[in-house]
């Protein structure tokens, strides 16, 4: 065996270590929440491509079905078109010992619908002012909210664009909206950092998550979203995440090269 094949199966292990423990750590938080009613809401956001689908697996692997849900909405119908924006995502919310984990969310106004013209820049800028109010009614009721953007850069994407259309397994990730994806790189920069901007909050703080390595990209959220949880017999050297993977956003991560632009 090679050095190189002998050290990524080394690192393979040691994630899937890394990954066990984190996943027992979720288990007994989600015992705690069942028993004391807790409401946690997980928005997790980012390019297509990003592997926000492979977070949302891993984190809910082993835990209960019936207190965990993951929303994954499909594009809007005419009747919902024509409601209150949060309308159809206020169904969603969890109830008491509910770990609901969006997969994209009400920030699609933001991003795809604002890039791809499905929505208006009037509607755009409606949401920008109404998402921070929104969140604030969500947190004082008692949801605890959690927002992470996964930033992967353009080249990285391309590549993972062009696996998943080889891949057979995950063709039917593959949408228009994807194909144009690397097309509108500098349209979706500029949805992101407006969007960054304007709804990062000290109650409803974004966190950005550096993907292009899905490994590391995976265990840092997992652990911060697990260190800022509160459960009992907690293993805090497990939960150590590297402040250089995941980061609570600043205008200035805009511009220092913290993200991908």
């Amino acid at each position: 065996m090679s050095k190189t094949r002998a050290h990524d199966d080394e690192a393979e292990h040691r994630y899937r270590q890394d990954l066990r423990g984190l996943q027992i750590e979720l288990v007994k938080f989600q015992r705690r929440l069942i028993a004391r009613g807790y409401r946690i809401l997980v928005l997790v956001e980012g390019r297509d491509a990003a592997g926000k689908d492979g977070v949302i697996k891993h984190i809910v692997e082993h835990l209960s079905p019936r207190e965990t849900r993951i929303v994954a909405l499909p594009a809007p119908t005419r009747e919902q078109q024509s409601a209150w924006y949060f309308q159809r995502y206020v169904a969603h919310l969890p109830s008491a010992a509910e770990f609901v984990l969006f997969n994209r969310s009400w920030y699609n106004r933001a991003g795809v619908e604002r890039v791809m013209g499905f929505c208006s820049e009037d509607e755009v800028a409606t949401f920008l002012e109404d998402a921070p109010i929104f969140e604030r009614m969500l947190v004082n009721s008692g949801i605890q909210l959690f927002k992470y953007y996964l930033d992967i850069d353009r080249e990285e994407q391309a590549k993972r664009l062009a696996e998943r259309r080889r891949d057979p397994l995950t063709q039917w990730k593959t949408s228009p909206i994807d194909k144009v994806a690397l097309k509108h790189w500098a349209a979706y920069t500029r949805a992101r950092d407006e969007m960054l901007r304007r709804t990062h909050s000290p109650l409803a703080p974004w966190h950005i998550v550096r993907a292009n390595d899905k490994h590391r990209a995976r265990l840092n959220l997992i652990r911060h979203l697990l260190a800022h949880l509160h459960y009992r017999k907690k293993e805090q050297d497990l939960l150590t995440f590297d402040p250089g993977t995941v980061f609570a956003f600043d205008e200035t991560r805009l511009d220092d090269g913290s993200m991908a632009g």
